[in-house]
Parts: C-alpha cells; sequence; structure tokens
C-alpha cells in the first residue's frame, strides 16, 4: 500500500513538474522584452555584448582544445615510432610478449589518428560556426543599437521641441498678461490721452495675438510629442528590442547547439576508440609465458649435454700409469725470449682470416652468418638450414605458379594473335625457368648442407660448458678412465685418448725444441718459424722466409718475428677437413694448442705439434672443438 502511495505521489509530482516546464515555456513564449523591458534599452545592449563576449570565449576554448588535441596526437606519434622495433630487435618479434607491443603500438597509433580527427572536426564544424555565428551576431546587435539610437535621437528632438513651444507659449503668456494690465491701468488713468490709451489698447491685442499663437504651437507640439512617444515606445523601440531578444536567442540556441556538436565529435570517436582498447586489452591477453619459454629453447638450443664429472687426479700413481688409464691436459712450456723454439707470425692486420674466405665471397650471408650455417651449434645449424629449405620450398612453388601462368598466356597468344604476341612472354617465361632452375640449384645445396649436418654425431658438450675449475695453475680436462670408457661403450662419440697429446709426449718434444734438434733440415721452416710446411698452413709458412708475404692484392700484413705462447689447448668434437687456404685438418679427438681465440668470425687458430715438420699452424671452426684455456 505504500509502495502503491509512493509510486502515485512519484508520479504526481513527474506530472507537476512538467505542466510547470509547459507552462514556463508558454509563459517565457508570451514575453518579450519590447513590452516588458522597454525601459532598460542600456541593460539590455550590456547584456547581448556579454553575450556575444562568451560565445567567443567559448570558441578561445575550442581552439586551445584543438592545439592540445593535435599536439597530444602528434606526441602519440612520435612516442609510437620511437618504439617501433629496430631492425636489430626484429629477430624478437617471434615472442608473444613483442608481438603485443607492437600490436599494442598499432593501437595507440590509431588512437592518435582519433585524436587528430576530433581536432580537425571541432575546427572545421564547430570552431567555424561560433566564429561565423559571432561576426553575425555582433553585426546584427550594432544594427539593432544604431536603430535604437535613431529612434531615441527623434525622440528626444520632439521633447525638446515641445519644451521649447513650451517656454514661449508660457513667455508669450506672461507678456500678454502684463499687456492687458497695463491697458487697463491705462484705461483707468484720465491723465492719459485717447492716443495714448489706444496705443496701449494695441499692444495688448498684439501681444494676445502672440501668446495664442505660442499656444497653438504648443499645443501641435505637444499632440506630436505624445504620438511620437506612443508610437516609439508601443512599435519602434519594442520592435528593436525584439530583434536584439532574437538575436540573444538565437546566440544562447548556437552555444547549446555548439556544445552538443563538439560532444557529438568526441562520440562518434569513441566506438573506434573502444576498439583500439579491447585491441590493446587482446593484445595483452595474447601474451603466452609458456611459448615464449619454449621459443626462447627453440632458439638457444646448442643440442649439447652437459659436462661430465671432472675425475679426480691422484698424483700418488705414476705418470706412464695415469697416461694410459686417463687423458691430461698440461701447459706446454714457452719460451722466453724472442729467439726461442716457438716463434710465430705476430699480424698486425687480420682481415678476412688469412684470405680465407678470399676465394668464395658469397659464403657469408646477408646478416653475417655462414650459408651453410657451419658457424652455429649443432641444433640451431640444423633449424636454420630447415627454416631455409622451406622458404626455398615456397619460393619455387610461387615461380612455379608464376611459370605456368605465363605458358597459359603464350598459348593463348599462340591460338590468337590478335590477344597478343607471344615473343613477348618468351622473355619473361626465359627467365622466369632461370629463376627456378636457380631455386632449385639452392634447394638441393640446403639440402645437402642439412644431411650432412645431420650426419654430424652431436657433441656431448659445448665449448662454453667445459671452463673446468683451476687446478695447479692451469685448466684440466674434463675425462676420467671410467667416463671416457663408459661413453665409448654406449657408442657416444668421444676421442680416443691414444689422440690426444700425453704429458710425456709433450714433454718429449719440447726437450727436443729446446735442445735445437729438428727433424726435418731439408730447407723446410725451423721451428723458431713456428710454421711447418703442410699445404695447409698459413700463407708464408712454405719454404723461404718468415717474413714472406703470401696474401692477397685487397689485404696486407706486417709480420715480425716474435714468440707466440699458447693460450691453452683444445680438442676436436669432430674431424674437420681443410678445404680452404689458411685452414687445417684434425681427426676426431686430437689435441691441439690454442694460440688465437675466436675473433667472433667463428674460427680459432690452433698448432699442432709434426714430427716431420716441427708444428703445423692453422684455422679450425670453433664450433667443432672444446678449449680449455690456461689461467
Amino acid at each position: 500500500m505504500l509502495a502503491l502511495l509512493a509510486s502515485g505521489s512519484s508520479r504526481s509530482s513527474s506530472n507537476n513538474k512538467l505542466a510547470e516546464s509547459e507552462n514556463s515555456a508558454q509563459n517565457s513564449s508570451n514575453m518579450s522584452w519590447g513590452t516588458e523591458l522597454w525601459d532598460q534599452n542600456d541593460n539590455l545592449a550590456i547584456h547581448t555584448n556579454r553575450g556575444i563576449d562568451a560565445l567567443d570565449k567559448y570558441a578561445n576554448f575550442l581552439r586551445d582544445r584543438v592545439a592540445i588535441e593535435t599536439e597530444y596526437a602528434g606526441k602519440l606519434r612520435r612516442l609510437v615510432k620511437n618504439y617501433q622495433p629496430k631492425k636489430k630487435e626484429e629477430e624478437d618479434n617471434e615472442f608473444t610478449s613483442m608481438q603485443a607491443f607492437r600490436n599494442l603500438l598499432k593501437e595507440v597509433g590509431d588512437l592518435a589518428g582519433q585524436r587528430e580527427v576530433v581536432s580537425e572536426s571541432l575546427q572545421l564544424q564547430i570552431i567555424a560556426g561560433v566564429t561565423l555565428l559571432s561576426k553575425t551576431l555582433r553585426e546584427e546587435r550594432k544594427k539593432c543599437l544604431s536603430d535604437g539610437a535613431n529612434l531615441q535621437h527623434n525622440l528626444t528632438t520632439q521633447l525638446s521641441s515641445l519644451d521649447r513651444a513650451k517656454r514661449n507659449y508660457e513667455k508669450a503668456y506672461r507678456d500678454s498678461e502684463k499687456a492687458v494690465d497695463s491697458y487697463k491701468r491705462a484705461d483707468m488713468d484720465l491723465n492719459l490721452s485717447r492716443a495714448e490709451v489706444e496705443r496701449y489698447k494695441n499692444v495688448m491685442t498684439a501681444k494676445i495675438q502672440q501668446s495664442d499663437d505660442a499656444k497653438n504651437e504648443y499645443a501641435n507640439q505637444l499632440q506630436k510629442t505624445n504620438n511620437l512617444q506612443q508610437q516609439h515606445f508601443s512599435m519602434l523601440l519594442p520592435a528593436v528590442l525584439n530583434r536584439l531578444q532574437e538575436l540573444d536567442e538565437k546566440r544562447t540556441r548556437g552555444f547549446r547547439e555548439f556544445i552538443v556538436g563538439a560532444a557529438d565529435v568526441e562520440s562518434s570517436v569513441a566506438p573506434i576508440i573502444a576498439r583500439c582498447m579491447e585491441g590493446i586489452v587482446k593484445a595483452g591477453e595474447s601474451i603466452n609465458e609458456k611459448e615464449d619459454t619454449f621459443k626462447v629453447i627453440e632458439r638457444y638450443q646448442s643440442g649439447f649435454t652437459p659436462p661430465i664429472d671432472i675425475p679426480f687426479e691422484d698424483l700418488s700413481n705414476s705418470v706412464k700409469d695415469s697416461a694410459q688409464d686417463s687423458t691430461y691436459t698440461y701447459p706446454l712450456p714457452t719460451p722466453t725470449t724472442r729467439g726461442g723454439t716457438l716463434g710465430a707470425i705476430k699480424l698486425k692486420k687480420r682481415v678476412g682470416i688469412f684470405n680465407l674466405f678470399g676465394s668464395n665471397k658469397n659464403s657469408l650471408t646477408a646478416d653475417g652468418q655462414k650459408e651453410d650455417f657451419s658457424d652455429q651449434p649443432p641444433n640451431q645449424r640444423r633449424k636454420k638450414l630447415q627454416a631455409k629449405i622451406a622458404e626455398l620450398t615456397q619460393n619455387i612453388a610461387q615461380e612455379t605458379k608464376a611459370r605456368d601462368g605465363l605458358m597459359k598466356m603464350k598459348i593463348v597468344y599462340e591460338a590468337n594473335s590478335s590477344l597478343g604476341n607471344p615473343m613477348t612472354v618468351e622473355g619473361q617465361l626465359n627467365e622466369s625457368e632461370h629463376k627456378l632452375e636457380k631455386l632449385k640449384v639452392d634447394l638441393k645445396k640446403y639440402q645437402d648442407f642439412l644431411e650432412k649436418a645431420c650426419q654430424v654425431p652431436v657433441a656431448t658438450s659445448s665449448p662454453q660448458a667445459t671452463r673446468n675449475q683451476l687446478q695447479n695453475g692451469h685448466r684440466t680436462s674434463r675425462h676420467s678412465n671410467g667416463s671416457a670408457d663408459d661413453h665409448h661403450d654406449d657408442g657416444d662419440d668421444q676421442p680416443d685418448d691414444a689422440g690426444s697429446l700425453s704429458r710425456s709426449d709433450s714433454e718429449d718434444n719440447v726437450a727436443q725444441i729446446q735442445n735445437g734438434h729438428n727433424n726435418n733440415n731439408n730447407g723446410s721452416a725451423s721451428p723458431e718459424s713456428g710454421l711447418g710446411t703442410s699445404h695447409t698452413s698459413l700463407p708464408g709458412s712454405g719454404q723461404g722466409s718468415a717474413n714472406e708475404n703470401a696474401i692477397g692484392e685487397d689485404t696486407y700484413y706486417e709480420t715480425e718475428v716474435e714468440t707466440l705462447n699458447p693460450l691453452g689447448t683444445c680438442r676436436a668434437l669432430y674431424p674437420f677437413e681443410a678445404s680452404s687456404e689458411g685452414s687445417i685438418p684434425m681427426s676426431e679427438g686430437e689435441e691441439l694448442q690454442v694460440i688465437e681465440i675466436d675473433q667472433g668470425d667463428g674460427w680459432t687458430r690452433v698448432r699442432r705439434a709434426n714430427n716431420s715438420n716441427g708444428w703445423d699452424e692453422g684455422f679450425v671452426p670453433t664450433s667443432y672443438i672444446e678449449c680449455t684455456l690456461y689461467a
């Protein structure tokens, strides 16, 4: 019951408000400035001027807002441009977080575009309309005030004429009264002659006539003034004031329309902005940490296995037993003088690694990697080769479709020569065939690379995983008796101990060198040169002087005979056949001395003892060896 009463009272109150608003609207329609404010001309002039000033103020507000919107949009676009992924960061675009960030930047760019739309719409639609309306209102107001001033001037002039006629009538009436009194006194004075009395009579008559004329003029001016005043306040001035009222209502109506229009401009882009927000939320929700983790594994997984435990070195055993049971790496003694037995060529300039790539300048890809990706770890190498094969396969399919289309076009042209000349297609067809053949050759080459990469056994550890503990001032190998033998039993690709340098062998060789003995005195390079006579040794390492320059035209080396101490030792993980000048072959499990570490080009300079020629030096792929550096 109470709810019904409350609902009924609320409906009655709303109906009362509606009736009041209708009554006020009706009353306001009946009111006009001409009738209600007939005596407030000056105040109305001030009011209309303030209204137009308020409209101009709103226009200035819109101009400032447009400037802010334009600046905001420009800064958003600059922000998006500054945070666009750089070319060096393109490899990270596969991660979902980076993809989401790129989508975020795209949506922010769209937001900037919508702010520009708001700015342009406000400028062209709202500000232009406000400016035009303000100019029109000022002109109309000026004309209305001018007409009102003319009407007031006419009324004032007529009132002045009435006041002047009244003063003339009052003066003439007073003069006539005096003349009548003078005549009466003269008529009663017996001492005056008839002539003098007649003169007073004539003066009296003239004054009375002047008084009557002034009275008539006053009455005439009064009637004219009353008529003009009635017309002024009932018709002329109300018309001017009503025009001012219409002008002010027009300003107020325009104010309303412009404010609503500005809101409509903002509302028109709101759905697009909402979609941009939805896109940002969608981009954020698309981030998948598990997928990114998997992609990191896919990118950096080398295929190596972690190193085995470091063996215990029992110093109580004999050197011979230790050499037979386990393989260790000891630092070789190094000379201390420039004339020592381990002298070598010190490179002042290393360009292209002794012209290693001089014979095949196209062996590097655009990003600086080798064509067969042999400088990559095995797992990464296979993935890159598979990706390259997939890319070539797709290109072959596209080129095949293009060739088939050209062949069909040629057949149509041959059947109907009016459609075109078949010879115009012949050149394109030959070019397409050439491209297709080249793509097939590349595909076969990379398939061979992949087959070769799949045949290479997976190493048990990476060079980075072999940084062992410092022991006795140098780093030792990670192999022990049991571990090496066990892995060989399982078929893993571990090097044989016979292929490495034992401690006794190293000491014997070094002792021979230090005593000045050399196994080859037939004009070949001595150990002091640091180079052997192998065909795979460094340029200038054959017969002749150590200063002999055997480098290409575009690359030179300044050589100095200087002692080159070994930096450590390395073990070959895979066999390597030297096919380029400056490289050196090695067999799986062979141990070599490291005399120059990788300079970032994927090659390491090594040295091996040669019983026939003393020492062999050259470069081997860094990914094919396991380095153990001295402390």
